[in-house]
């Protein structure tokens, strides 16, 4: 019996190098990763004849159309934001135009990666989206739609993950660092001024080695989904851990950073909406509906616990120690 054939596209970014790293070192399956530029992989070993590269970008599917046909499972992370037109070519056009080479009969299973943000509380996808979001909102929720009713839809899992930490603030790690683990330092820098304010806003985050596990399970396991959708409807996870508050959060970097909090003054909505007059920033009408949402919840919200597994990074101080985020080091007290 022939092994599994597994396409990771963007197999080189933060989460792809993650769900790599994780299928080498628990499966089998032979590895086709999807890369532009292959010595950005530093999480395994490329030479390994498990691993195979593809070299080039996802708009030139036709030049690897007999190796797709072979391909059993598809794990597409790789996605565009910035230029409109390059967005929606490798958000859109390019996803279908790579589905259309995969051999219906030999493909199992296919995990498309989208985004939290296209969904409301309930997992509906939210018209906003289309009508305010950016580039990399709109795309994302415009291919969503348009693979419901893709001939090869009974075999897609949508995940949605929200804010994902990942790699170590330093870059000292094996995976690359996620934007917003990368943020943690700049945040810190703004604790002394953030302890004054106490914000009500909730959110859920998840760590890139937490996605990797539940990509694959997904891929090596005869796991059924229990969740209950809508007659030839895709099933969407939403990947990420309980809600945290902004307060919970800042209160957390706090006491990693051995600072004290000190009396705040709640942001309420209506100061919100004078700070944003008074300070010099531009805001776009997707800025302004995130603004009003407040709460960035969803019901349900998967993780690892889900498929029997254990988070790698189940709280935000699970989070900040695997980050290395250094802590302040405490002064010793002088001895008379």
């Amino acid at each position: 019996m022939s092994k599994d054939l597994i396409l990771i596209t963007g197999a080189s970014g933060c989460v792809g190098q993650y769900i790599v790293h994780w299928l080498f070192k628990n499966s089998n399956a032979n590895l086709l990763l999807w890369v532009r530029d292959p010595t950005k992989i530093k999480s395994i070993n490329c030479d390994d004849p498990r691993i195979k590269i593809i070299k080039g970008d996802l708009r030139e599917a036709e030049k690897f159309s007999s190796t797709l046909q072979n391909v059993t499972h598809l794990i597409h992370t790789a996605t565009a934001w910035g230029d409109p037109e390059r967005a929606y070519k490798v958000n859109v056009l390019a996803v279908k135009n790579i589905l259309s080479f995969l051999n219906y009969q030999t493909i199992k299973r296919i995990i498309y990666f989208s985004t939290a943000s296209i969904l409301n509380k309930k997992l509906e996808p939210i018209p906003e989206a289309f009508n305010h979001g950016t580039e990399y909102i709109q795309t994302k929720a415009i291919c969503f739609k348009q693979l419901q009713k893709h001939p090869l839809s009974n075999k897609i899992i949508a995940v949605f993950p929200t804010l994902v930490f990942g790699g170590k603030v330093n870059q000292s790690d094996i995976f690359p660092t996620s934007y917003l683990t990368s943020g943690l330092i700049e945040a810190s820098k703004w604790l002394w001024i953030a302890r004054w304010f106490k914000g009500y806003s909730t959110f859920h985050f998840i760590h890139a080695a937490d996605i990797a596990y539940i990509c694959g399970i997904l891929c090596t396991s005869n796991k059924q989904l229990i969740q209950k959708t809508i007659s030839n409807e895709i099933p969407k996870l939403v990947l990420g851990q309980a809600p945290i508050s902004i307060d919970d959060a800042i209160s957390s970097l706090l006491r990693w950073k051995g600072m004290k909090r000190k009396p705040s003054l709640p942001l309420s909505p209506c100061l919100v909406k004078f700070l944003i007059q008074i300070l010099p920033i531009k805001l776009t009408k997707w800025d302004r509906f995130m603004i009003k949402q407040r709460h960035f919840t969803h019901q349900p919200v998967t993780n690892p616990e889900n498929f029997g597994g254990r988070s790698f990074a189940k709280t935000l101080n699970d989070v900040l120690n695997v980050s290395a985020l250094p802590k302040s080091k405490k002064r010793k007290k002088k001895v008379k």
